[in-house]
């Protein structure tokens, strides 16, 4: 049967490689079970679409795969995999593992051409699911045939000879070493011999059932390059015979694809049965959900009159949910300054504010001035036309506007926090409280996949003006696992590692305590000076200065922090450890896909001197999807396991949930927590505080204006 089977998938080659025209039809991609899209274990040539995220899991008898996928490029797809699998030392319980996967687009399918593709497998990792590939698909109607070849873990069937050898020995010796994980691989196309590999999807018919009609059923079959089902015998370092063989090639199986959801059950290896199950969504059009307050109406403008407006002014504007700072009638213009707000983008901030005070403000004012704070900084300012929002607000008495018209009317000005000497104001202080839940996790555990630790906080914040400000927090753990991590076996200071002693001595603790001041230096420029328990691992003094053009698209930073560590309990103690840490930072936007990239150099918590490269793409809905790396100059051997510090980032608006939110959710995935690398964690820190009052984040946030 294998023989067969093999001879069939040489009889593919034609069909794939030969100018046969194809039948055009856009089919959508599947996932694979180690991540990304393809068959089963195997890749093909096919991508998600452009931004699309997924993450999900694979399950069989002793191995688990938790990966998270991000088309980040239209050609280019990226795979984060965890892996929980077979001890192969002791050959009984499990060990985990972290992977991260490229595959790049040669070449898109045409009438004559097949669609082309190169990967690279555990391009950063320990290496024990290494592997390269170059494959090709194409597709017939309902049929998808694609066929590659593998290297390295791929290849480890070992068809033929790498032909990659005839090009220079060098190809020929891998590296059968497995390292700390972390580095980047270099042994790409290398080995004595490679794999064919290859197989077939197909799309089922629409299938009557009882419950309902159901579409998006494949069936998948391959032969697959990998000829291991577990690593027991050492691989890729070889401790004797390998007594991990898969027992067939021959994958096949189901898998049912919706507009969310991947779903699949496979037999593979010729012995297990695995279940497959993903959820993806477009960051550009996310799923929401309804809003959970009703949008107020644009109220009609109110007659003239001579009453006092600026008190009623004020109690609408706290009813709308901002903390009213200013107000002025200077003629045709109305000057309204707010702070803080449940709102994202300046447009949204215009947009409330007006239908706040609309049926205020005289008939003769025909133009809004509009300066938005944070923290006790103006972070932005803007001159829009009243009618020109009323319009977009769907006001019949302002027909045929639109958000599109309402921004190019807007103008926008530096921020300088410069007071309005004859506005009406409230004295101070002023203050806010909160209590929310919060949720540290914590991957890369060796002894555990993901430990965790849930929390209620309660918090508050006074303002006393002039930027002057005092803020803290008081924090109960709940639940959780995170106070069972291993012990730090760090050669650094622990400025990180002892994460566990935090959660099991600090179980009440103090996360923050402080006295800050936050204002505006010149026009653009902000400073920050905060002295205190900064974060729950330090205390101490942290300044910081930014320069941030409105119109530009670039910020530049310095922060300079001397600081002690904090007692494990989280409370009022200290550690021995003290460190002078700062950074330059440079924040720029790339003139493609909407990506930005920050750079970073300077004194990390540990002491160690060096840089960071953070690479991210911003999508219109608010969502980004990220990733950094930092080198420092503590060598990869001193770091530990990882090699040196990295990750990937996920930030989702607050206000996709339905509730008017400014704030953000955001999900860090490190590989394993070292101590390398580390930055101070403030709150406050002023590119956040201060990048929704730029031209580009307003710009994104035009549909604001109708919200």
């Amino acid at each position: 049967m294998m023989r067969a089977f093999r001879l069939a998938l040489l009889m593919l080659l034609p069909a794939v490689a030969i100018p046969i025209p194809a039948m055009a039809e856009e089919v959508p991609a599947t996932g694979s079970d180690f991540g990304g899209a393809g068959l089963i274990e195997m890749r093909n040539a096919r991508f998600r679409e452009d931004g699309v995220l997924e993450a999900g899991g694979s399950y069989r008898h002793q191995r688990r795969f938790w990966f998270l996928n991000f088309q980040a490029l239209p050609f280019l797809e990226t795979t984060f995999r965890l892996s929980e699998r077979l001890n192969a030392t002791t050959g009984q319980g499990s060990t985990t593992d972290r992977s991260f996967d490229v595959k790049l687009r040669l070449l898109e399918e045409g009438p004559w051409n097949p669609a082309l593709a190169i990967g690279l497998q555990d391009l950063i990792g320990t290496g024990i699911y290494g592997g390269e590939y170059v494959v090709a698909s194409r597709r017939w109607g309902p049929l998808d045939v694609s066929l590659g070849l593998g290297f390295g873990r791929l290849g480890t069937r070992g068809d033929f000879a790498n032909p990659l050898t005839d090009l220079s020995d060098g190809f020929r010796t891998r590296p059968r070493d497995v390292g700390r994980g972390g580095t980047l691989r270099l042994d790409f196309f290398r080995g004595e011999n490679v794999a064919v590999f290859g197989g077939a999807e197909y799309s089922l018919p629409r299938l009557e059932t009882p419950w309902g009609e159901v579409e998006g059923l494949r069936a998948k079959i391959e032969w697959s390059g990998d000829a291991l089902r577990d690593e027991r015998g050492g691989y890729p370092v070889r401790r004797g015979p390998l007594r991990g063989a898969a027992r067939s090639p021959v994958n096949f199986g189901l898998q049912w694809s919706a507009e969310f959801v991947d779903a699949g059950l496979q037999f593979v290896h010729g012995t297990d049965l695995l279940a497959r199950l993903s959820l993806r969504m477009d960051p550009a059009t996310p799923p929401s959900a309804p809003p959970l307050r009703p949008l107020p109406p644009m109220p009609a403008r109110r007659a003239a009159g001579e009453e006092p407006r600026s008190v009623a002014a004020f109690e609408a504007l706290r009813e709308a949910g901002f903390r009213p700072i200013a107000y002025e009638e200077r003629g045709v213009e109305a000057r309204i300054a707010v702070s803080e707000g449940r709102f994202r983008s300046l447009p949204q901030v215009a947009s409330r504010v007006l239908r706040a005070v609309n049926a205020i403000l005289p008939p003769e004012v025909e133009v809004i001035r509009l300066s938005w704070w944070q923290a006790g900084a103006e972070m932005g300012a803007m001159m829009v036309p009243r009618r020109a929002i009323e319009a977009a607000a769907g006001d019949r008495t302002a027909p045929g506007g639109s958000a599109e018209e309402a921004w190019s009317a807007t103008t926008l000005f530096p921020a300088e926090g410069t007071a309005w000497p004859d506005a009406f104001a409230e004295p101070g202080p002023h203050w806010d409280w909160v209590v929310e839940p919060r949720l540290s996790l914590q991957l890369g555990d060796p002894s555990r996949t993901l430990r965790y630790q849930g929390a209620v906080a309660a918090g508050a914040r006074v303002e006393f003006g002039a930027g002057f400000s005092a803020a803290g927090a008081v924090q109960q753990a709940v639940f959780g696992n995170l106070d069972r991590g291993l012990p730090s076996d760090s050669q650094l200071p622990r400025v990180r590692s002892d994460y566990a002693l935090y959660a099991r001595d600090g179980k009440t603790s103090i996360p923050g305590l402080y006295a800050e001041r936050v204002w505006n230096l010149a026009p653009d420029v902000f400073a920050r000076a905060t002295a205190g328990l900064l974060e729950p691992m330090f205390g101490g003094i942290s300044s910081e200065v930014l320069w941030r053009p409105v119109d530009r698209g670039f910020a530049l930073g310095l922060d300079l922090n001397v600081v002690q560590q904090r007692a494990t309990d989280g409370l009022f103690g200290f550690r021995d450890y003290g460190v002078a840490t700062g950074h330059v930072s440079l924040y720029a936007d790339l003139p493609v896909w909407n990506l930005y990239g920050i750079l970073r150099a300077g004194r990390y918590l540990a002491g160690d001197w060096g840089g960071t490269i953070e690479m991210g793409r911003r999508f219109d809905s608010g969502i980004e999807v990220g990733a950094f790396a930092t080198f420092t100059d503590v060598p990869f051997s001193r770091f530990g396991e990882g090699s040196f510090d990295k990750g990937i980032y996920v930030r989702v608006p607050l206000s996709l949930f339905g509730q008017d939110s400014r704030g953000y959710g955001t999900a860090v995935i490190r590989p394993v927590q070292r101590d390398g690398g580390q930055r101070l964690a403030v709150d406050n820190a002023l590119w956040e505080v201060t990048r929704a009052g730029r031209e580009d984040a307003a710009r994104r946030g035009i549909g604001g204006y109708a919200r």
